[in-house]
């Protein structure tokens, strides 16, 4: 379905502004993303001549040709919370908690175990957040984690991880962008130069490994001990016949073959090399792998009679009920992405403002980094984002005496685009995170962003740095310092 884009100026920042502001106020998310969705399409309709009859038309149109263009993530989505929940009433995650029990007997252990595992699955951010949620919440809840503590460590490790890991569906999109400047190789150059994903990493080794807390979280933590939620898992995990392989197994065949499938879906096994081939139609391919791990479940649970075959079918139509809130919020807010970037022009007025501005280029990385993390907070995608402003930077940084800016800017560029997507609330790998810990989502909203955003302040500072020294080392390091520094201070102070 085509769309016109039309340029509205600031009124292109209302729809997500009035979304994001009506969500924290009201802690109510479908009608906040509806309300920012239409006003969207009121400001698009009435600015280009049309009636409330066509801005009533075009949300739907809108919301049909996302849901067509996500097809695959909701098939995905479906397949997998249907192998989630098989998994839990085989028994297996009843069965993992208890062997994980020999193992992980710390609040410590837990949360480095899941915080390692977030790190380990770095192909995909969403199969990240669901996977380790999975695994990890009953062994968290048995030690009284609380779900906002989880849903950030999984949150942090998902996009964090994915964007520097050379292969991931990531790393192909940005070289994608990229391809006329050096493609892959200009992105392993922003690694070290992609400051919030590896600050982000380090504050969650701390948080796991310190066990201190501050704000909303150190309330959520306090809660945690004083609540049964261990009683809430029990509950979910019934099936006293299961073992560890009913959860393992199943878990480990859908991760096989979910790089397989990316592999198979994008050519690999036709001469594509395999970087490339993952990153063709990731959500294809994680949607074989999907189905594998529900075949494998089948297999295993059927003939020894864990479940019948109409508990099965059951059991599959429950995890598929399960997806359906969180995946009305994924619709709206792709949609309401669609509107600002496909028809009133947030991104294009967003990035008109780093063009016109005059400041000496050494500010050109800071920079960046802010309109970058405005736009992806604004509009919840990073994808969106740095797809805007990577065609931009290479074009400033192309004109004279600005070609040394290009990695440390590039790399700003794709660290902003992971800040608002990591904190806002209706990116859809916020939702993830949320839903695959069973936290409530804008409790994981409210915990995680002064989290987020102290790492993003003390990353704006790096980039100062980085402008003018044209290395990341000095900056990354003074990062290092200064968010270790503010740490300690916090915690002191909430001591």
């Amino acid at each position: 379905m085509e769309f016109t884009m039309i340029e509205t100026g600031w009124l292109s920042l209302l729809p997500p502004v009035i979304a994001i502001t009506l969500a924290l106020l009201t802690k109510e998310v479908y009608s906040s993303l509806f309300i920012g969705l239409f006003s969207g399409m009121l400001i698009y309709s009435f600015s280009s001549g049309g009636t409330l009859v066509s801005a009533v038309a075009t949300t739907f149109d809108m919301m049909y040709s996302k849901i067509s263009d996500n097809a695959y993530m909701i098939i995905f989505l479906a397949l997998l919370w249907a192998v989630v929940i098989l998994v839990s009433k085989s028994g297996g995650s009843e069965a993992y908690g208890r062997w994980a029990e020999k193992w992980l007997k710390t609040r410590r252990s837990a949360a480095f175990a899941t915080s390692l595992l977030g790190v380990l699955i770095f192909i995909d951010d969403g199969f990240n957040c669901l996977t380790v949620g999975t695994v990890m919440r009953p062994i968290t809840d048995r030690l009284h984690i609380s779900r906002e503590k989880l849903a950030y460590i999984i949150d942090a490790t998902a996009a964090p991880v994915c964007i520097i890991a050379p292969v991931s569906s990531w790393a192909v999109a940005v070289a994608s962008e990229v391809s006329e400047t050096g493609g892959f190789n200009i992105f392993l150059s922003t690694i070290p130069y992609n400051l919030y994903a590896l600050l982000t990493i380090l504050m969650v080794l701390f948080v796991c490994f310190t066990g201190k807390d501050f704000g909303p979280m150190k309330k959520a933590e306090e809660a945690a001990m004083k609540a049964d939620i261990a009683a809430e898992a029990k509950e979910e995990q019934k099936g006293p016949k299961g073992h560890v392989l009913d959860l393992v197994l199943p878990i480990a065949v859908l991760i096989v073959c979910a790089i397989l499938g990316m592999a198979y879906v994008g050519g690999f096994f036709s001469g594509v090399s395999f970087s490339e081939a993952i990153g063709e139609n990731p959500t294809a391919g994680l949607t074989l792998g999907a189905f594998a791990g529900l075949v494998t479940a089948f297999v295993m649970y059927i003939p020894r009679r864990l479940m019948t075959p109409k508990e099965f079918i059951e059991n599959i139509v429950s995890g598929i009920s399960n997806i359906v809130p969180p995946m009305l919020i994924l619709i709206l807010s792709w949609s309401l992405g669609g509107v600002c970037r496909q028809l009133i022009g947030t991104g294009v007025f967003i990035s008109g403002f780093v063009e016109s501005t005059s400041l000496p280029l050494g500010f050109l990385p800071f920079l960046i980094f802010v309109v970058a993390a405005l736009m992806s907070f604004s509009m919840g995608t990073s994808w969106g984002t740095f797809g805007m402003l990577i065609p931009i930077v290479t074009m400033i940084c192309a004109s004279e005496g600005a070609g040394a800016l290009l990695v440390p800017t590039l790399g700003a560029t794709l660290a902003g685009s992971v800040y608002g997507d990591h904190c806002s609330p209706i990116s859809d790998t916020t939702i993830l995170a949320s839903t695959g810990a069973s936290c409530q989502h804008i409790r994981h909203v409210e915990t995680q962003l002064p989290y987020a955003t102290l790492v993003a302040v003390i990353c704006a500072v790096g980039y100062l740095i980085a402008g003018f020294t044209l290395t990341p080392w000095i900056g990354l390091a003074a990062g290092v310092v200064l968010l270790i520094g503010a740490l300690l201070v916090l915690n002191r102070r909430n001591a």
